[in-house]
């Protein structure tokens, strides 16, 4: 008999992708005691008692501050995220953010819902005032890019598209995003450089210790009169106090963000949206498909893709008897694991390990079955954070 799954999803998920979850072997419910998993979008879990029952956790989207991570590491609970689910409706919002603030849309918007008379007296302070409102147009300027990962490639992409420069800078860019990065963009090696150089400068870091405060008051100094500054990433990122500032002192023409607080909210050169980053419809049920298929190969068959907190390991299977085994990444832990199985007679047919960090994950298919004192004498191995047995049959 399969195995049944409980699924606690504590935001509302894209029924598109749960849907994903085969109803005859996962129950998919807002008040699960005991759940095997969590979905969770924008919920703050850091104060929520986490069941000892949790194998996984996944974050309908890309960012996961909101999930305690270090203590499900600690765990062994692969904390799940969609990089790039959403990367096409971020990409879109930063160039209207750019536009709006390019061509000063909000106040002529604002100027024109303020005209009272008739046809004539409108027309009027309309030819009289709209010189007020004259903007510039993208080709020809330069677009900083900070962060060069799904996101920052398909803007700095889309900025090339529309014939503007672009200078990208990214100390941690992976190989992957190095390859898929447009060859036009042009690489800074501070981000100094990067303020020193571009009329408009957008951000696409995820906040980390490493990251928070990356603008502030020292590097917004070296901004060009008259840079626009986007910010579509995380409100972290940016010393508030310090944008204000260099808005004041018409360093920043514009400062347009996802993330209004009271202070920014009425400063003539803050365009704030209410966070719509991710906000469409294709971005949600891209990202709920996205975890649902990973949070459904963890459980079912124990491979890690996109977890914040562990390796992708990924194993076809070849014998219907596998275990993963989530453990610190400390030495002799495969000797530890091989010995076990073959003192009970085991055969492995195949085993992957990977690292990240601290962290390392091991799986092993086997042909046989494995007694459960045999996954006891695992688990009681130094450094095991957590191992499930997971058989093809019941």
């Amino acid at each position: 008999m399969a195995e049944r799954y409980e699924i606690l999803v504590l935001n509302q998920i894209s029924p598109v992708g749960l849907k994903r979850f085969p109803a005859e072997t996962y129950s998919v419910t807002k008040d699960a005691t005991r759940p095997d998993a969590i979905l969770v979008r924008s919920n703050d879990m850091h104060g929520l008692r986490i069941a000892a029952s949790v194998k996984a956790i996944g974050r309908a989207g890309a960012g996961t501050n909101n999930i305690p991570v270090p203590a499900m590491t600690r765990r062994g609970v692969p904390v799940f995220n969609a990089p790039g689910a959403n990367a096409n409706a971020v990409k879109e919002l930063v160039l209207a953010g750019m536009l709006m603030a390019a061509r000063n849309l909000v106040p002529a918007i604002q100027f024109v819902g303020a005209l009272s008379g008739d046809d004539a007296a409108v027309a009027q302070r309309i030819e009289d005032e709209k010189k007020r409102f004259a903007g510039v147009e993208l080709p020809g300027h330069t677009l900083g890019v900070v962060g060069l990962g799904k996101i920052g490639s398909l803007v700095a992409d889309a900025a090339i598209r529309l014939g503007m420069n672009v200078l990208g800078y990214d100390p941690d860019i992976t190989v992957d995003a190095a390859w898929s990065l447009p060859s036009l963009v042009k690489k800074a090696h501070a981000l100094d450089e990067v303020l020193r150089g571009s009329h408009f400068v957008t951000l696409h870091v995820p906040l980390t210790e490493a990251t928070r405060g990356l603008l502030n008051a020292r590097n917004l100094a070296h901004v060009r009169a008259g840079t626009i500054l986007v910010n579509f990433s995380r409100d972290g990122i940016v010393d508030e106090a310090a944008v204000l500032e260099a808005l004041n002192a018409h360093r920043l023409k514009a400062y347009v963000t996802d993330f209004p607080t009271a202070a920014l909210a009425g400063h003539p050169g803050v365009l704030g949206l209410p966070h719509l980053g991710a906000s469409t419809r294709e971005a949600e049920d891209n990202s709920a498909v996205m975890i649902v298929d990973q949070v459904r190969d963890c459980l079912e068959h124990g491979n890690i893709r996109n977890a914040v907190n562990f390796p992708d390991v990924v194993m076809q299977r070849e014998a219907p008897y596998r275990v993963a085994i989530a453990n610190a990444n400390v030495p002799n832990m495969l000797g530890q694991i091989s010995t076990a199985m073959a003192r009970a007679g085991l055969n492995i047919h195949n085993m992957m390990n990977k690292s990240k960090g601290e962290m390392a994950y091991t799986l092993v298919d086997v042909d046989s079955r494995v007694p459960p004192e045999v996954i006891e004498t695992i688990r009681r191995i130094e450094g095991v954070l957590a191992i499930r047995y997971l058989p093809l049959e019941g």
